[in-house]
Parts: structure tokens; C-alpha cells; sequence
């Protein structure tokens, strides 16, 4: 009996030490990951109990200046920012301004779904909540790349062209252009932007000092992170997002310092500071954390996870017997993880100045096993090797289709491309104008700038165009409509590669010819 007891009370004492995760653990894990990844800086934070206990930064803001990262460099969080939206409504909830389930035409007279019943339906809960029936990153094209001349109203009003995929409220797909329509519902329900708000009732409250709603707000840019792309296998600084359209879906910056008190509060059931303020009620706070949308999951191991879906600003799911708050975000050479185990008192967040989800992933999975007291698994040779594989199979589909570019060209396939110009115009994205240069083909559209590219023949009336920014990483097929005479009447898209961001959601486009 002695000797079972000493062995239980020896393994208890295992597990206990186990799931304290030192600082120079954390530091051997990220250094790894920047190697292994390729990405030049990284942030993190880790917050236990209500404290921080480690938040440093790694590695480079950029290649180009090699300035270190520390806890206090600025990274754009991207979509982490939509739970910060959340956050502000659930304030207006608690000041009786709006309610999760008013109509969103009560704020919003000119929003408009395809359906009129959806329409007249459309709650503010389902703004948030991505069961709108509209495909995933449905529209994200009026954002993406670069906004180009949209505006929140060309957006509200242009919803309406979007078809649906699915039934209303049926199915999870993610979409952006719903949380810059919360941010409209904010503005029109509080008098201030939504800017402002997430800046005055959020961020200074608090003591979110160095942090700003968008990057064009920023007071002091001095210590901030550039955006990477790997192109071709080498690192390239590209030129950052800058557009506010974006910002109530993704457009925050900040730093793990700062973040730090936000997940503290978010722990804290919207409590903070010594005298335990009120930055939202509990009542909110646990909407927020409430299932609201399904997601399907496969139940395996480590987490066992049974239950996976999204609350208002945040996915839920369990892992391990504990509930798992958390959220990721990317834009063009950045991504974000914040993740939460409020039943362990455990914040992680995780900021990168380089669009690899898997580093991200390798870190913060790592520190959450820990503490979970699972025996973790090499996150970073695992997920390298997923990268790895899912490239060389995306790569083989995009190598294909250019290498039978280039053979139709060595094989001086004459085209006629005359039958091709001409301005095609789809309802919410707008005009595109094809033209011919020096017997060469060009794609340019009208209201997004940045998508300019040649067009080259693929097979029969399907071209491909290849952008002119290659950090795109999204070039797309161009499928021809022609009439009798051979003269092309319509357009449709999709992206070559399956690894293409959402949000090119090329598929979603339907261009006809107007002159």
C-alpha cells in the first residue's frame, strides 16, 4: 500500500511539475518555430491566475531593419479584433441602446439580404455569428486585397447580390463583411464610430496604452512589426493593410503587453482593474461565451474534443474535459492565435509578422498541453510536415496548369483577343476591364486596384490570370461565355490553388458583359 501511495503521490507530483512551462521552455519552442517556419518575429504572452507570467518577443520586426521584437511591438491582430466588436455591443447591451436579437433594419434601413424574409430577420446575434447562409468569405472581395473605393454603405448595400449557399441559420460558414455591418449597428446605436468606441469604452478603460483601432490611428509607430510573405521560397516585406473599411471585422493593432489586459478582464468575467470595475456584465460576458452557431468536429486525440462552435465574437469548443475560448486572425503577412481556458485561469496569445498558421499553432499547443498535463507531441515537426505535404500537393495543381501556359506559348497558339476586350461588370464587385497590349492580354479591375494581371490561355475559353502582386498567392482561372460569333458575353472565376485565402472569393463572381 505504502508503495502504490508513494507512487501515486511521485506522479501527481509529475504531472504538477509538468504543467508548469518555464521561460526558457517557451523561449527553445519559439526559437524553433521562427527557424522552422520562417518567420522573423514573434510575441507571446502567458497569463495564469490573473497575472502575466511571461511575455516576450522574438526574433525581428522586419528583415529589412532587423529591430527585435518585444512585448511591446505592435502587431495587426486581425480578425481577433471581431470579439473587441462583440465586446462593444454586449456595452450597449448592458446600457439598454441594443438588444443581441433587434433587427438589424431597426440601426440599418438599407441593409438588404437576397431574401427579403432574411432581411426583415436579421438579428444582431446574427451578424456575429456566421449562420447568415452566405458562403464562406462571401463579398470579402469589396476588402480584400486592398478595399480599393468601397465604402461600409456600397457593402450594406451590396449584400444583397450575394446568393446564399445555405438555408438561413443552418450552417457555420466564416464571413468578414457581417462584423463591418456590426460596426455600422455600433455607430448608428452609440453615436460614435466604431473606432472611436473600441478606442474610449474598451482600450483605454483598459490601459491599452500603445494600442489603436486601426494603424492609421496609431499615435507612435516607431516600434511596430512589417508584414512577410514567403515568394518563391524567400521572405519579402509587402506592403501593409491599411484600410479601414476592414476594421470592425480585423483591423486592431496591438501588443502582447497590452492584450495581456484585455484577456486578463475577459477571465475575469469583464472585470477589471483593483477596484474591479465593470467593463461589460457577467450576464454579457457569458452570451458572448454561449454556443451560438455549430461547428462539426471530429473527436480525437489529445483534446477529445466533442463540442466545437462559434459564440459571439469567439469559437468555443471543449479540450480535454475544459472549455476552450479562443480566436485566430490573418491578414496579408500576419497572423494571430489568442487563446483562453477560463476554467484553468489560462491565457495565451501568440503574434506573428508572418502568414504561417502552423507556427502559431505549434506554440500555443505546446504551452496549453502543459497545463492540460497531456504528454505534447513535436508541434513543430508535425505541422511542418502537414505544411510541407499540403504545399507539394497544391503545388503540383498550380505547376500543372502554368506549365501548360507556357506550352501553349512555346506552341505559338494564335489567339484573337479582340473577342475577349471589353468592360464586364459583376453586380457587387463592379467593372473589370480586359484589354489587349502589345498582343498580350490584361485583367484590371475598376473598384480594387490591386487585382491587375496578364492573362494567359490555359485550354479552350479557360484562361488563367496571374496577378501582378505574387504575394497574392491567389491566381484564378477565368472561365469565357461566347456567343454565336465567338465574342465573350460572361465571366466566371475561381481561385488555382487550393490553398488560396478565402476571402479571394473569386467563385462568388459573375461577370457580364456591358461594352
Amino acid at each position: 500500500m505504502k508503495n502504490r501511495l508513494f507512487v501515486a503521490i511521485a506522479l501527481l507530483s509529475t504531472a504538477l511539475s509538468f504543467a508548469q512551462i518555464s521561460s526558457t521552455q517557451v523561449d527553445e519552442l519559439v526559437n524553433r518555430t521562427l527557424k522552422t517556419f520562417d518567420v522573423p518575429g514573434i510575441a507571446v504572452a502567458i497569463v495564469k491566475d490573473g497575472k502575466v507570467i511571461h511575455a516576450k518577443g522574438y526574433g525581428v520586426k522586419s528583415i529589412l531593419t532587423n529591430e527585435k521584437v518585444d512585448a511591446n511591438t505592435l502587431f495587426g491582430i486581425a480578425s481577433n479584433s471581431k470579439a473587441f466588436t462583440s465586446a462593444a455591443l454586449a456595452i450597449l447591451v448592458d446600457e439598454g441602446k441594443v438588444k443581441w436579437d433587434d433587427k438589424v433594419i431597426k440601426y440599418l434601413p438599407n441593409f438588404k439580404m437576397y431574401n427579403d424574409y432574411v432581411t426583415n430577420e436579421f438579428t444582431i446575434r446574427d451578424l456575429l455569428t456566421h449562420r447568415s447562409g452566405l458562403g464562406l468569405g462571401a463579398g470579402d472581395l469589396m476588402i480584400w486585397p486592398g478595399g480599393g473605393n468601397f465604402t461600409p454603405t456600397d457593402i450594406i448595400e451590396n449584400l444583397q447580390y450575394l446568393k446564399p449557399t445555405s438555408a438561413f441559420r443552418t450552417k457555420y460558414d466564416y464571413d468578414n463583411l457581417l462584423y463591418i455591418v456590426a460596426g455600422e449597428v455600433i455607430q448608428s446605436a452609440s453615436g460614435k464610430s466604431w473606432s472611436d468606441f473600441i478606442e474610449e469604452r474598451i482600450m483605454k478603460p483598459l490601459e491599452m496604452n500603445s494600442s489603436a483601432a486601426s494603424f492609421v490611428r496609431l499615435k507612435d509607430t516607431t516600434n511596430i512589426i512589417a508584414p512577410h510573405v514567403p515568394i518563391d521560397g524567400k521572405l519579402h516585406v509587402i506592403n501593409r493593410y491599411k484600410d479601414q473599411i476592414f476594421d470592425a471585422a480585423a483591423g486592431i493593432y496591438s501588443s502582447v503587453n497590452d492584450l495581456s489586459k484585455w484577456t486578463i478582464m475577459q477571465m475575469n468575467n469583464g472585470k477589471y482593474g483593483p477596484d474591479n470595475k465593470h467593463l461589460f456584465s457577467q450576464k454579457e460576458h457569458s452570451e458572448m461565451w454561449q454556443l451560438q452557431t455549430i461547428i462539426p468536429v471530429s473527436t480525437k486525440a489529445p483534446y477529445n474534443t466533442h463540442f466545437s462552435g462559434y459564440g459571439l465574437g469567439w469559437f468555443l469548443s471543449d479540450v480535454k474535459g475544459y472549455k476552450q475560448v479562443g480566436h485566430t486572425g490573418g491578414l496579408e503577412g500576419i497572423v494571430t492565435q489568442i487563446t483562453l481556458l477560463p476554467e484553468l485561469n489560462l491565457g495565451i496569445i501568440v503574434l506573428t509578422n508572418q502568414q504561417s498558421g502552423a507556427a502559431f499553432s505549434s506554440i500555443t499547443n505546446t504551452i496549453k498541453d502543459s497545463y492540460l498535463g497531456i504528454q505534447s507531441e513535436d508541434y513543430v515537426a508535425k505541422y511542418s510536415t502537414n505544411l510541407k505535404e499540403s504545399v507539394a500537393s497544391a503545388d503540383k495543381v498550380t505547376d500543372d496548369v502554368w506549365a501548360r501556359v507556357a506550352k501553349n506559348k512555346s506552341d505559338k497558339i494564335k489567339i484573337d483577343f479582340k473577342s475577349f476586350v471589353g468592360t464586364y461588370k459583376d453586380n457587387w464587385f463592379g467593372e473589370v476591364l480586359l484589354s489587349e497590349r502589345k498582343g498580350r492580354l490584361y485583367f484590371a479591375s475598376k473598384r480594387s486596384p490591386q487585382l491587375t494581371g496578364e492573362v494567359f490561355l490555359y485550354k479552350e475559353t479557360n484562361y488563367v490570370v496571374k496577378w501582378d502582386n505574387a504575394y497574392f498567392h491567389a491566381d484564378a482561372h477565368l472561365f469565357f461565355e461566347c456567343d454565336t460569333t465567338g465574342k465573350a458575353v460572361r465571366i466566371t472565376m475561381k481561385p488555382i490553388s487550393e490553398l488560396t485565402d478565402f476571402s479571394y472569393d473569386f467563385q462568388d463572381l459573375d461577370f457580364k458583359r456591358v461594352q
